[in-house]
């Protein structure tokens, strides 16, 4: 299969730039950049915790609709932006179930929250439920960094982590597929960066495009397609009805050449899969 589309990337006003394309059984259609380039993540940190949180249901250390975070909040609530918690002060803004409200500080809590129950720090725990099993050996959450947007990584490492999510071993397909399915659907809210979108549908730690527009993806992502971009320039999303899942990650803050290039570069890598 040939991937021009990834070399995409040389056209962006970014320092570094890397990218990759892995299918659905796990097979990586193009890689292109320094894959093995460590960057900051920012707010693709995110599905990785939210993953660790799954393990640790799964594991039976914590229940999603356990109690957790603020008064009537549980941890699914917290894993779809629920909680009522703000952006990113622990501060209560609105009732659980009512506004679809982007929240680093719900991301915090929620880390706080698997460590209790674990007894484990949360960076600790991430490391051995979710990298270590995957091989994402340059994947980490250092120090007391934030699991809402503080881990690093490479290329390589997030197309071990999309194949994961495509075909589960650490989790039951079942757990993946409610993380993939839109939480308290039809709940309005700000997608950072992109304005309000009515609605602002959300997994369990995964965005879900639906019809939303503006949108980071491109114009024939499915309505399937689930992921997450952050604000240093990255993003991951896979496409169900693509069989596949796309990587590109930079060092340059997320802004206006951003929501230009994304998309044509997401439309180009679909073309090419449908091509091949």
């Amino acid at each position: 299969m040939t991937m021009q589309s990834l070399a995409l990337t040389e056209t962006w006003p970014v320092p570094t730039a890397a990218s990759a394309v892995v299918l659905a059984d796990g097979t990586v259609a193009g890689r292109h950049g320094p894959t093995d380039h460590r960057f900051p993540l920012a707010s693709v940190t995110k599905p990785l915790a939210a993953y660790a949180v799954l393990v640790a249901y799964e594991e039976g250390a914590v229940e999603l609709d356990e109690p957790a975070g603020p008064a009537g909040s549980t941890v699914r609530h917290l894993l779809a932006h629920t909680s009522g918690l703000a952006f990113d002060e622990h501060r209560v803004s609105a009732e659980p179930g009512t506004r679809r409200i982007y929240s680093n500080a719900g991301f915090e809590v929620l880390a706080d929250h698997v460590a209790a129950a674990t007894d484990i720090p949360f960076a600790e725990y991430l490391r051995q439920a979710v990298l270590e099993p995957l091989g994402m050996t340059a994947t980490a959450l250092e120090g007391a960094g934030s699991a809402a947007k503080d881990a690093v990584s490479t290329v390589d490492d997030l197309v071990r982590f999309a194949a994961e999510v495509q075909a589960p071993r650490l989790l039951d397909p079942r757990t993946v597929l409610d993380a993939m399915t839109v939480a308290w659907p039809g709940l309005a809210g700000l997608l950072p960066g992109y304005g309000r979108q009515t609605p602002n549908d959300w997994g369990l730690g995964f965005e879900i495009r639906d019809a939303k527009s503006p949108h980071w993806t491109g114009a024939t992502s499915s309505p399937r397609t689930f992921g997450h971009f952050g604000q240093s320039g990255t993003f991951l999303w896979i496409d169900p009805d693509a069989a596949a899942a796309c990587v590109a990650l930079t060092d340059r803050a997320f802004g206006p050449w951003a929501v230009e290039a994304w998309p044509a570069f997401t439309d180009a890598v679909l073309h090419d899969l449908r091509a091949s």
